[in-house]
């Protein structure tokens, strides 16, 4: 395997980064720069190519010449390279001349001619400059630039030429507009797009039309709020002009809470497959976009994946703009801001970044939009796409952002300092940067009183090593070390093991599997016969197999408290990472026993160590160690917890007073003692200022 390659494999985003991003300074001596550093770092872009691909030897050293001696294997590397490249990438290099395709006669398929006049081809070299022409043999191809070769592929899909090119601006004619439509939407074939010719006007009518998508739009708001008023509750004046009277309409008749003007075609195509109706009226070079979304989406209803005893119960839903919505509703702040990033090259998406102006680092931000601009795709349909383009290792066992399914929770993300990142109808919001520690977390742990919420986290962290280690445990000391075990224990092991005929790696490895059969099949099928299934055949099967002799009794609690431990675990990205390290560990158990299971954390804790998750360790505040919120392994008092989480590197590092608890006798002693104390220790200095010689 090639080297390049490897880094290839290894990296964030098909190219070889020089520099990651960081956000959290590695030593303590470099907080004092603070947000200005993480300023700073973020307007250079510390990557050593730009992101998307990687780019080829034309576009960085502006061209090199092909000596037609190369094989078609590297030429088709660079191709492929090329053609992943990102959109902005690609433009830039277009511009500058550079960054050519080098294929060679493959690419006379595509449309291009061979000539053996060796005149004709200095010619064009001349012309071009370097790396256009590529010469193969006696012939010579002349690589197509990105844009040109688009502009074929939409030739050939469509099957014309000029007279098929979708104009750029909309036109004042209304029969063409409505041509150029059909052409887009691919009409009659088509039948999602409705498209109403009317009269708007009254007497001295114009002839208009409105166009929308049928399940998108709201057909009540567009026969009471654009045909309506158009059509029956408007009248024209003579020698009306065209400017005139797109804002006669645009502010008397459409009472729409969004109307906006649409220049051009893209503008036209997208706010119509956004659920929005577009009218176009007779003479006016310009279509007018009324807000009308109506498509069907489930309600909020109660989290299925988080649900808590303690804390609201409502959860995100498929509705882009209601899961927004109920982040804003409880976090009521001018400083919440949302930022709208449209994905796909297919199909679009709409990926909204919320954050706080005034807590979040401008570094983070900046690095968020910058990765989520150089995605190139032609769909993003769900988060779980979008975080596998944005994170910053894509081989590490351990989920780098947060995705969750309650509002109340990204709310207080967002004023710890984090970035929330919304996907289309996702139900799922991401929150970056993510530790470790937040993982095991809950929404409830911050509505229960403090002792409370430390003995269930505490909980939660033993079942985390229960669902790793037990199993592997097992085995280690059964095959290895029965030794560390009392007698009288080894002894029941042994008997209940007289029977069976498989050894206990076998015999792990067929509960384990029994066990992950059950749980996929309880999700798989129907809700109402699902828990049913589940425990139903977990209870035969294991009945089943102690009385048949081939597993023994012990394992059968070891695999079931390892599952409840496994179902202990908040995230579901973690218990997927939790159970595939689960079989990891069983195997070096199996291998060099209670030694591979001490070399196994060794290596698993290493490598967690060298993760990052948006320039953020995810091992941190304790590595590397900052002093920050108590809010780390246990719960703390919530009224000591005044410092911000410094992982995130917010802008401000106080969220509330260090005496929350004014009223209380114990806070007002303490603040009179500290008094009496500056008191005293001023008259101290004073008096012995005046003694001095």
């Amino acid at each position: 395997m090639q080297w390049g390659k490897l880094l290839r494999a290894l990296t964030v985003d098909d190219s070889v980064l020089s520099e990651q991003f960081v956000l959290t300074p590695e030593r303590e001596d470099e907080q004092s720069s603070g947000n200005q550093e993480s300023g700073n770092q973020s307007s250079r872009p510390r990557r050593g190519k730009s992101g998307g691909g990687r780019q080829s030897d034309g576009s960085s050293q502006g061209g090199q010449q092909s000596d037609g001696t190369g094989d078609a294997r590297s030429a088709n590397d660079d191709a492929s390279a090329s053609v992943a490249a990102g959109g902005q990438e690609r433009q830039s290099a277009v511009q500058r001349g550079a960054g050519r395709l080098r294929v060679y006669a493959v690419l006379a398929r595509y449309g291009e001619h061979y000539s053996k006049k060796a005149d004709r081809s200095e010619q064009r070299s001349t012309e071009s400059g370097p790396d256009v022409n590529i010469v193969h043999g006696q012939h010579w191809v002349t690589p197509p630039n990105f844009a040109e070769w688009r502009a074929r592929a939409a030739m050939r899909s469509t099957g014309g030429g000029a007279a098929r090119e979708v104009p750029r601006y909309v036109q004042r004619d209304l029969r063409a507009n409505r041509q150029t439509l059909a052409r887009i939407f691919h009409l009659p074939t088509n039948q999602d797009l409705v498209l109403r010719p009317f009269q708007a006007g009254g007497q001295r009518s114009v002839a208009a039309l409105a166009a929308f998508i049928d399940g998108l739009a709201d057909k009540t708001i567009i026969n009471n709020g654009i045909l309506q008023p158009l059509m029956l509750l408007s009248s024209l004046h003579p020698g009306t002009s065209e400017r005139q009277l797109t804002e006669w309409v645009k502010d008397a008749l459409l009472p729409g809470n969004q109307v906006s003007e649409c220049a051009t075609w893209e503008e036209v195509v997208d706010n119509i497959l956004a659920g929005s109706t577009v009218v176009f009226l007779e003479g006016v070079p310009v279509a007018l976009s009324v807000e009308t979304k109506g498509w069907e989406h489930r309600q909020v209803s109660a989290a299925t994946t988080e649900s808590v005893v303690r804390g609201p119960h409502d959860a995100f839903t498929e509705s882009f703009r209601a899961n927004t919505g109920l982040v804003r509703s409880r976090l009521r702040s001018e400083k919440l801001v949302t930022e709208i990033i449209q994905v796909g090259d297919l199909a679009t998406t709409d990926v909204a970044i919320m954050y706080i102006t005034n807590i979040a680092n401008p570094a983070l931000i900046r690095e968020m939009k910058r990765r989520i601009r150089l995605i190139s795709v032609d769909y993003v349909p769900d988060s779980g796409l979008l975080e596998q383009f944005i994170e910053d290792d894509p081989i590490g066992v351990i989920p780098k952002l947060l995705s969750t399914e309650r509002p109340d929770r990204v709310a207080y993300a967002l004023s710890e300092g984090q970035v929330a990142v919304f996907v289309g109808h996702s139900p799922f919001v991401l929150l970056a940067p993510t530790v470790v520690w937040s993982l095991l977390h809950t929404s409830e742990d911050a509505y229960l009183r403090w002792p409370f919420g430390t003995f269930i986290r505490t909980i939660r962290l033993l079942s985390l090593f229960v669902a790793l280690l037990l199993p592997a445990l097992y085995i280690a000391v059964t095959n290895y070390h029965p030794e560390m075990i009392p007698t009288d224990l080894m002894l029941a092991v042994a008997s209940s093991r007289e029977r069976v005929p498989f050894p206990v790696v076998v015999e792990v490895l067929i509960m384990e599997f029994s066990i992950e059969l059950i749980r996929e099949a309880g999700i798989r099928i129907p809700t109402v016969i699902g828990p049913t299934i589940g425990i139903v055949g977990a209870l035969i099967l294991g009945q089943a197999a102690v009385a048949a002799g081939i597993i023994s009794p012990l394992l059968i609690i070891v695999v079931a408290v390892t599952a409840l431990g496994s179902f202990t675990l908040p995230n579901y990205n973690l218990s997927f990472s939790v159970r595939v390290l689960r079989f990891l560990f069983i195997t070096v158990a199996a291998v060099l026993g209670f030694y591979g299971i001490v070399l196994g954390l060794m290596v698993l804790l290493m490598h967690i160590a060298t993760l990052r998750s948006f320039g953020v360790p995810v091992l941190a505040p304790l590595a590397p160690r900052r002093k920050s919120s108590p809010d780390v392994l246990w719960r703390g008092r919530v009224y000591e917890m005044e410092e911000m989480p410094l992982p995130y590197w917010p802008l401000r590092r106080k969220r509330q007073n260090t005496v929350t608890r004014s009223w209380s006798p114990i806070a007002s002693a303490l603040r009179d003692s500290g008094e009496r104390g500056r008191a005293v220790r001023q008259s101290a200095g004073e008096n012995g200022g005046k003694n001095r010689p």
